[in-house]
């Protein structure tokens, strides 16, 4: 008796003709319908206007662009694993001092002891590693909130921090250990007073996020969800394609290609994938929507706190790694506040204060506008002062904003 194969779904096989035909075409009801994060694009894209005019385009220069990417690439880091911890309903108020803890235990390795630096680089990691198990231990099987377990690491591995440098600052670390924040690939592929490879890089960006949204766009019509029109899609993705290119082409006329630029896009795709198409991204978003639900479905709730902690202190440790290797030492008083930047750059990016909702894209867009905010009051000469206060006022601003959205969702049901 002969077999025949299944047929395909016939939905399936017309969608990505479908793809090119369907969508709707009112920008304002695709921009309304998550105003969440379409808001926060829009905000990035006015701040950067605006300090690229208050500083007479000093702001958006090739070497200007290369600095924020140095000077704020370890903030970014962190708010990838913050933007994780608050979907979960949790917080961390200890990455500051494990960023601190972490590049102590480097330089006392690489600086003090002369060893090799991939030795500082992997007792860094395997650092962060048990510093994270340590805050998940208490919090997913002791049951203590997270506020408190990381309030009490905060202060537990800044005194380690003290204790480890006895004190005192070590530096300089070894030209191979600088690399991570301070290198560049530059003259791979030639160019005329430009780097070849950093422009194909981009292109490369490109051409992957106009894929990636045309498959995310033919899965939504599979499923009967909302597109925009075929037209718009393309005008996103050249807009899109635009601003990477220019981003590029600054830094390709600067010094090339960061590695730090490098390591920070592995992470964000790397977790871009994880949060959205992993069983465990899902399980994350499952505690902090709705824990009970979550628990009553069979996530295995303490596993999956457990995970994400030893995620942030792992995180943590790349960023100690990074902030070391830019300030070239290890200092006492390191990475004091870098949890209010974290914690500020998840809820400006889009994520709710009481947790589910948030995306690590939102992360990024919410530390690049922090960093284009306090590169471009830096460059006017604003006082320390009015920069805290301003930043402040972003941060209220967007949780009042996520409140009023949950308003507005409730008053529309």
């Amino acid at each position: 008796m002969t077999q025949t194969a299944p047929k395909a779904d016939p939905s399936q096989e017309a969608a990505p003709a479908a793809a090119l035909h369907t969508g709707s075409s009112d920008i304002r009801a695709l921009l309304t319908r998550n105003l969440r994060q379409s808001g926060i694009y829009i905000a990035f894209v006015a701040i950067v206007a605006l300090f690229a005019i208050l500083t007479g385009g000093t702001s958006l220069s090739p070497i200007n662009i290369t600095n924020i990417v140095l000077q704020y690439s370890y903030i970014l880091v962190l708010a990838i694993g913050m933007v994780i911890v608050i979907i979960a309903g949790h917080i961390d108020l200890s990455v500051g001092s494990v960023v601190a803890l972490t590049g102590a235990v480097s330089a006392v390795l690489v600086i003090g002891q002369g060893l090799p630096w991939w030795v500082g680089i992997l007792a860094a990691l395997a650092v962060g590693l048990v510093v994270g198990a340590w805050h998940g231990f208490w919090v997913a099987y002791v049951g203590i909130p997270a506020f408190i377990v990381t309030l009490a690491g905060m202060l537990l591995f800044r005194g380690l921090t003290l204790r480890v440098l006895d004190n005192i600052s070590l530096s300089p670390f070894t030209p191979e250990y600088q690399v991570v924040a301070s290198g560049f690939l530059n003259g791979l592929l030639g160019g005329e007073g430009f780097d070849a490879f950093t422009l194909l890089i981009g292109a490369i960006a490109v051409a992957g996020y106009a894929v990636s949204g045309f498959r995310t766009r033919v899965a939504r019509i599979t499923y009967m969800q909302p597109v925009e029109s075929f037209p718009l899609f393309v005008t996103r993705v050249v807009l899109v394609g635009a601003v990477v290119m220019a981003f590029a082409w600054q830094l390709a006329h600067a010094r090339g290609l960061p590695v730090v630029l490098i390591i920070l896009a592995a992470l964000v795709l790397a977790y871009g994938v994880i949060t959205r198409r992993t069983v465990f991204g899902r399980q994350v978003y499952a505690i902090g929507g709705n824990l009970s639900a979550a628990q009553l479905s069979g996530v295995r709730v303490r596993t999956v706190n457990f995970w994400i902690f030893v995620n942030m202190g792992l995180l943590s440790a790349i960023a100690g790694i990074i902030y070391s290797s830019r300030s070239n030492g290890a200092q006492p008083a390191a990475g004091n506040m870098f949890e209010l930047d974290a914690i500020a750059a998840a809820f400006i990016g889009g994520a709710a204060v009481t947790g589910g909702v948030g995306t690590v894209v939102g992360a990024m867009v919410g530390g690049l506008i922090m960093a284009v905010m306090s590169n471009g009051m830096q460059l006017m000469g604003v006082d320390q002062s009015i920069q805290s206060v301003v930043k402040g006022l972003v941060l209220l601003l967007a949780v009042a904003f996520d409140i009023y959205n949950k308003r507005r969702g409730a008053g529309a049901r």
